[in-house]
Order: structure tokens, then C-alpha cells, then sequence
């Protein structure tokens, strides 16, 4: 590998946004790690929230004292849903995540169509091969759970599907 596909391959991974590569040909091994750019932070994941622990935490040495809120807030009463048995449909690679076979036509399922199995609903882009995600079950698509152009892991969940009894 020489200096100018080094130089290439370094301007490719800034594009795409990726942080760590290695490759390996033959007796070469290149590994290319990116710090994190000043100012960004990664974000974090929205499904998750912090629930504030009844014990106040230990105040810091040095740190001005706190001062506690003139009335303290009334505990919100947690909101049940009806718990429903939804399955999921989960990514089987690593890529990025797309609605539509291409930009600016409809994707190829929305919330509230009945889904068939082995009907395709989404694509995964991984190392530049378009991979068809069909649905394992039948039913209704209850929810979309990743954005359009989003980067997807193995594993994470795609889509819920109430199954059809």
C-alpha cells in the first residue's frame, strides 16, 4: 500500500464518519484510529433515562454548597401501558439503515401496514452492498425504530411487528 491509497483510504473514512479501521493484506497491517473531533459529542442513546436515587449524593470538596428548591416537585405517577407482545425485528449486520430502495420513493413499510413473512423492509448498506431485511412473522408494523441514514449495529432493534394469531 502506498502513500497516496493511505492518504485516499484516511479522506474515505473521515467522509463516512468512521472512527477505527484495520485492514490486513499479506504481511501489510494498517490500523487507522480517528480521535474524536473537539466540540462533538456522541449521542446518547434516547431510549434510556436516569431516575434520580432517593440518597443525595456527596457533595464535592470545595464546591459550593447546594441550595434546595423552595417546594419540592410531587412525584409523577408512573403512565401503565397495556403490555402487548410485539415482536422485533433486529439487525443481522452492521451498516446503515435505509426506508426506500432509493432516495425519494416510498419506503417499503410505514406503521399500521399488515406485513407478510419474508416481506422486505428496510435495506442495509454494509461496505457498499445493498442487503435486503425481510420480516420473520406476520402482522402489523406497530413502529419504525431507527431514522433513515441512521448507522445501525448488529443486533439493534429495527422495527416492532404485533404478530398475527
Amino acid at each position: 500500500m502506498n502513500l497516496k491509497e493511505l492518504k485516499e483510504l484516511i479522506l474515505f473514512l473521515k467522509e463516512e464518519g468512521i472512527a477505527e479501521f484495520e485492514l490486513e493484506r499479506g504481511d501489510v497491517k494498517v490500523r487507522i484510529k480517528r480521535a474524536a473531533e473537539p466540540g462533538s459529542a456522541p449521542l446518547g442513546d434516547t431510549r434510556y433515562f436516569a431516575i434520580p436515587s432517593a440518597a443525595a449524593p456527596a457533595p464535592l470538596v470545595g464546591a459550593a454548597p447546594a441550595v434546595p428548591p423552595a417546594s419540592p416537585a410531587p412525584p409523577a405517577a408512573p403512565v401503565q401501558e397495556p403490555e402487548e407482545e410485539l415482536h422485533m425485528v433486529r439487525s443481522p449486520i452492521v451498516g446503515t439503515f435505509y426506508e426506500s430502495p432509493s432516495p425519494g420513493s416510498p419506503p417499503f413499510v410505514k406503521p399500521g401496514d399488515t406485513i407478510a413473512t419474508g416481506q422486505v423492509l428496510c435495506i442495509v448498506e454494509a461496505m457498499k452492498l445493498m442487503n435486503e431485511i425481510e420480516s420473520d412473522v406476520a402482522g402489523e408494523l406497530v413502529r419504525r425504530l431507527v431514522a433513515n441514514g441512521q448507522p445501525i449495529e448488529y443486533g439493534q432493534e429495527l422495527f416492532a411487528i404485533r404478530p398475527r394469531k
